[in-house]
């Protein structure tokens, strides 16, 4: 880990406001540390004493999320607590794909992502949130980056059949973007199992912090 930042620091250091979003959720920036690395700070500093509260269980959550993807290609590859109720994660340079110009979408980046979702599910983690198109990233190499792990669970405790659910659903998500950019090279296999995977659909939904689903601006 390179040099961090305090909350007395924060005021201090280059940020730009990324989303407010809704009371539950939290204020999320873009901050510019001391050593000129750019992180993503979620702060729910400014929230009701109610949301704070519980808050500060789901940023433990996450980091102990991102501790065990620590070394995958696509997830950040740092975070820390600023205090009880912020963390920082080293910010992934990238575009997510609801903005993205679908020419950059090849087989090969879809490819990639599909290996990247299983990397993460052999870490024994489900990111639970990955059909979204504003949680995954074209990066510069034009390889896939997944963000936002504040729905993800842990696999490790799950009986079989459970985990194989929650697995697919995060599977679907790398499928939907064959559907949507690259339908005519995504086999017959792929489109089975996304029909398949869809009817399953409905029996887990996660919209992040608390059920609420925030838009993304643009990265």
């Amino acid at each position: 880990m390179g040099t961090t930042f305090t909350r007395e620091q924060l005021p201090n250091l280059p940020a730009k406001l990324l989303r407010d979003g809704h009371v539950f959720n939290a204020v999320v920036s873009l901050v510019t540390g001391p050593d000129g690395r750019r992180w993503t700070v979620k702060d729910f500093s400014t929230r009701p004493w109610y949301v704070r509260l519980l808050a500060r269980l789901l940023l433990s959550h996450e980091l102990s999320i991102l501790k065990r993807l620590r070394g995958i290609d696509g997830i950040a590859e740092d975070a820390f607590r600023i205090d009880a109720n912020s963390m920082a994660i080293l910010f992934q340079p990238g575009e997510i794909l609801a903005n993205i110009d679908p020419a950059r979408m090849t087989p090969e980046y879809l490819t990639k992502l599909e290996e990247l979702t299983r990397a993460i599910h052999r870490a024994g983690v489900v990111h639970l949130d990955m059909r979204s198109f504003s949680n995954i990233l074209i990066r510069p190499d034009d390889t896939p980056g997944v963000i936002d792990f504040q729905a993800a669970q842990t696999t490790w405790w799950m009986p079989a059949f459970l985990r194989t659910r929650l697995e697919d659903i995060d599977m679907s998500g790398a499928y939907k973007k064959w559907e949507r950019f690259q339908p005519e090279a995504m086999g017959e296999e792929r489109k089975r199992e996304l029909a398949r995977i869809n009817k399953l659909r409905d029996l887990w939904v996660i919209r992040g912090y608390f059920g609420a689903h925030v838009k993304k601006q643009k990265r």
